[in-house]
Parts: C-alpha cells; sequence; structure tokens
C-alpha cells in the first residue's frame, strides 16, 4: 500500500565555530536522502542558519550546499540587522520530522531540540537533556563519574579563574595533572579550541585560547593512548557498531589533521582483542545512558599503548557525516548502509515519541 511521503527538514549551518563541517555533513546527508531508494520515502526540504542565526527557506539553502561553504553577508538576501531566530522561514511549518545536522552550540546543545519539542514535531537525534549534558563537557564528565565509568584525571575551570589568579591555577593544574595535558572549552567539538601544553607558557596560552571559546573550560591529563571510537543507534534498545580507531602522524588529532585530506586514516575494525572491543561497545551504550543521548551518538575512547587501560573520552550526540566522519564509516562497516542509516534515524524519531509530553500534559 503505497503512502504520501514524510515531509522531512533538514536544518543546517548555525551560529558556531563547526558552521562549516555542518554544510560538509549537510551535503551528505541531503545526498543519501535523495537516492533512488529514498526517493518514495521522504520529500526533503533543507533549511540554513547563517552565521548570525537568520534561518534561510529551501532555495538559498541549496544553494549554500552547492557552494559547500558558508554564505556571507553579501550572497544571502537583504536579513534583519537583529541577529538571531526571527522566526521560521516559508515551508518549514511543512515540516514532518526535523533532521538537524548542526554541530556545536546553538544546535547540537539543546537550543534547538528545546524549539522543535515545543513545535511538537519529532526531530533526529536526542532531546534537550541529553543534547546539553553531552555538549558540555564538564557536565558530561560528571554523568560519565556518576555512572562509574573510567575516565583520564582532568580539571574543570571557569574563565573567572584565569583572570582572577592566573599563577595560583597554573599551580594546581600542574600539580593535579602535570604535562602533557590538553586544554579544552566545555562546549566546543571537532576540536575547535582545544590546544596541548607541555610547559607553564604553553599552558597559560591554551586557557586564553580555550576561553576565548568558552568560559567553561576542561583540562585533561595527557596519555600515550591509541583513539578509539564506537557509533552507537537506537532509542530505548540501542545497538554498538564495530570499533574504528584514528591514526594519524601528527602530535595530536587537531583540527586540521582532522578535516584534511590524506593527514589522518581509520582502521575499521580496530585491531583490538574480542573482549576489549566488547567492553568498549557495552561502555558506549552506558555513556549514552548516562547522559540520556538516544537516536545517534559517536562514543570515543583513549587505550593506554602500554597498561592497555580504556578511558571514556567523550561523547558527540550529533557526529560529523563528512567524508572523514566516523559514524556513517563506522555503521557501513557493521552492515548499515548510508542510506538505511539514515532511514533508520529518521523512523526512530518518528517512533520516539517526543511531542509526547504536550500530549501527556494535555490528557492528564
Amino acid at each position: 500500500m503505497s503512502s504520501e511521503p514524510t515531509q522531512l527538514g533538514l536544518v543546517f549551518g548555525g551560529v558556531s565555530g563547526e558552521h562549516a563541517v555542518s554544510i560538509r555533513s549537510a551535503n551528505t546527508v541531503a545526498s543519501a536522502l535523495r537516492r533512488s531508494a529514498n526517493t518514495s520515502r521522504y520529500k526533503l526540504s533543507c533549511f540554513y542558519i547563517d552565521q548570525w542565526g537568520h534561518w534561510w527557506p529551501p532555495a538559498v539553502a541549496e544553494a549554500v550546499l552547492a557552494k559547500g561553504t558558508p554564505a556571507s553577508r553579501a550572497e544571502l538576501p537583504a536579513a534583519p540587522l537583529r541577529p538571531g531566530f526571527q522566526g521560521f522561514p516559508e515551508g518549514a511549518m511543512d515540516v514532518q520530522v526535523w533532521l538537524p545536522v548542526l554541530h556545536g552550540p546553538n544546535g547540537e546543545d539543546g537550543t534547538i531540540q528545546g524549539l522543535f519539542s515545543l513545535m511538537q514535531v519529532p526531530f533526529v537525534g536526542s532531546g534537550v537533556l541529553g543534547s546539553a549534558v553531552g555538549m558540555d563537557k564538564q557536565a558530561m564528565k560528571a554523568a560519565f563519574a556518576a555512572a562509574g565509568l573510567p575516565q583520564v584525571p582532568y580539571a574543570c575551570v571557569n574563565a573567572q579563574d584565569l583572570s582572577t589568579n592566573p599563577q595560583e591555577l597554573l599551580l594546581r593544574l600542574e600539580q593535579q595533572l602535570g604535562y602533557p595535558c590538553f586544554i579544552k572549552p566545555a562546549n566546543l567539538g571537532s576540536s575547535v579550541g582545544i590546544s596541548k601544553a607541555t610547559n607553564r607558557g604553553e599552558l597559560l596560552a591554551g586557557l586564553e585560547l580555550a576561553a576565548s571559546h568558552d568560559p567553561r573550560l576542561v583540562v585533561e591529563q595527557g596519555v600515550n593512548a591509541r583513539e578509539l571510537e564506537c557509533a552507537v543507534l537506537g532509542g530505548r534498545s540501542m545497538q554498538a557498531s564495530v570499533l574504528g580507531e584514528i591514526c594519524f602522524d601528527a602530535d595530536w588529532y587537531d583540527y586540521d589533521t582532522k578535516y584534511s585530506e590524506g593527514k589522518s586514516h581509520t582502521v575499521i575494525p580496530a585491531d583490538v582483542p574480542d573482549q576489549l572491543s566488547e567492553r568498549a561497545r557495552s561502555m558506549a551504550i552506558a555513556a549514552c545512558r548516562a547522559v540520556a543521548a538516544e537516536g545517534l551518538a559517536r562514543v570515543d575512547f583513549f587505550l593506554d599503548r602500554n597498561s592497555g587501560e580504556l578511558w571514556l573520552n567523550e561523547i558527540n550526540t550529533l557526529p560529523g557525516f563528512t567524508s572523514q566522519s566516523m559514524y556513517p564509516m563506522l555503521w557501513e562497516a557493521t552492515g548499515l548502509p548510508l542510506e538505511e542509516l539514515v532511514h533508520q534515524l529518521v523512523q526512530l524519531a518518528q517512533e520516539s515519541g517526543q511531542p509526547a509530553v504536550g500530549r501527556r500534559a494535555e490528557a492528564a
């Protein structure tokens, strides 16, 4: 029996340091949804959020996707003077399922998930709580600690500590973590704003760099470890993919190494013992439960090269879908090709009952 195609709204871009990565991910997802297997399932409309927070209709969105880079003000029609959300563009109110392909703040952190929840329209990915906790590294690490999941030693820092008494802060971090260590903004991904410190001067510079992105910072003890990743898919019932390993020649996995062709490569499945693989897959699902993540997530691990100890690094509740992104590659290796993966994500959104909160309140 034939049925009308589902009206999908793919939203990308956003006010984030990962705006350009979002465009690349959106191109991959849109292409997968438009391949022949999905033409009868979905009617896809794309919507672009520019770097100032304005929403644009499909005509503008398609032009940005075709260009593949962020739109400048000169390339956009006349925009409101005030930044931020000004209302939905034409076609948005017809959307039956939203598919956010957004990375970083103002998209991956629960803000847009709250908007969709208020609209009572299903959406792909975690809800407000899971998105917010998964985005903020301080909150995420606290949730992992409460669940008893192993992590490398770390310290939470507020940018105010850096401005009031920097020498005391530096001394505390040196005593607590030592060198090398990594400094990260709490609310960015794709290695944006992250630096490695091997001495006090680099530590101070790294803290200042991270603080320029976010007042909440995390500093982690450096470890000699392999970097493993696992993809998770599902809601009440979750599945974990095979493990993958990120290999690179650079000192660490920074933004340039992550998104430049030829500077890193993946090994899928990762060359690790079966017992360790199963432990990591189980830990990946536990990490999702700890932060209330659902739909999709990529969970990253450190595997100590000397001791073999496995540490949970972080969770990404809206992982990338670029040509270098691990999430779709891991599922491909597990037996779930991209087109079917995207289809399952949409199905999960439709089945999850995200908008049911309002209906329950009305019934009560």
